[in-house]
């Protein structure tokens, strides 16, 4: 069940936060904001020094029964997957397919979210018992290549990580996008300090998929 609601938070929201940052505590500013803003998918990349640290912290705030989940990205192997799920991570993002990463996140029912380019990709991911197939380079591609993908295999589910943004993102939704990654453009005021921008910018976020769902 817990793996389900997981799964069921990220679908309802539409939006995961890819953090990226230079220090954990600009991590854990930017998940707060991002958190404000609606956001209630966090994935804390493993390219942030510290990264378990960061899941740990963020999952003491926002605890089990919160609307928000947090997660871990860049995870190339099972070994980083198991460092992230002890660390609390309640899913796990690739940025693409590992089997080993695949059986460690099914034994403990965590969601695993792994990069997939292709239909033979997507396919193998699919025999591994993955529930969402992040689309990645999403910039690479389009949220046309997505109509594509569904007509030999209408029950993926398809998360596009880069690419995505706000005069685009609604597209993604309409052809078929269970939910989108977002980080540089929606972090990107990190960088100043602003982090009333990416609250901003988060918000925009989450109306613009709810309004491509018919929900406003």
């Amino acid at each position: 069940m817990k793996k389900l609601n997981v799964l069921s938070r990220i679908s309802e929201c539409g939006v995961v936060a890819v953090v990226r940052a230079d220090s954990k505590e600009e991590a854990i500013k930017i998940s707060e904001a991002c958190v404000e803003g609606g956001i209630q998918g966090i994935e804390v990349t493993f390219t942030v020094q510290g990264a378990d640290e960061v899941i740990k912290e963020l999952v003491s705030i926002y605890g089990e029964n919160h609307d928000v989940v947090i997660g871990a990205g860049t995870v190339l192997d099972a070994t980083t997957a198991r460092i992230a799920i002890l660390a609390g991570a309640q899913f796990v993002v690739s940025p693409a397919f590992d089997a080993d990463t695949a059986k460690l996140c099914n034994l403990y029912q965590i969601p695993y979210m792994p990069g997939c380019m292709t239909i033979t990709e997507m396919k193998h991911a699919l025999e591994a018992g993955v529930d969402i197939v992040k689309l990645f380079p999403g910039n690479a591609f389009g949220p046309d290549f997505v109509t594509a993908v569904k007509a030999p295999l209408p029950h993926v589910n398809i998360m596009p990580t880069g690419g995505v943004n706000l005069d685009n993102v609604d597209r993604w939704i309409k052809n078929g996008c269970v939910a989108v990654g977002v980080g540089g453009n929606l972090v990107a005021p990190a960088k100043q300090g602003n982090y009333d921008k990416i609250t901003e910018n988060a918000k925009q976020y989450v109306q613009k998929v709810q309004e491509a769902r018919g929900n406003y």
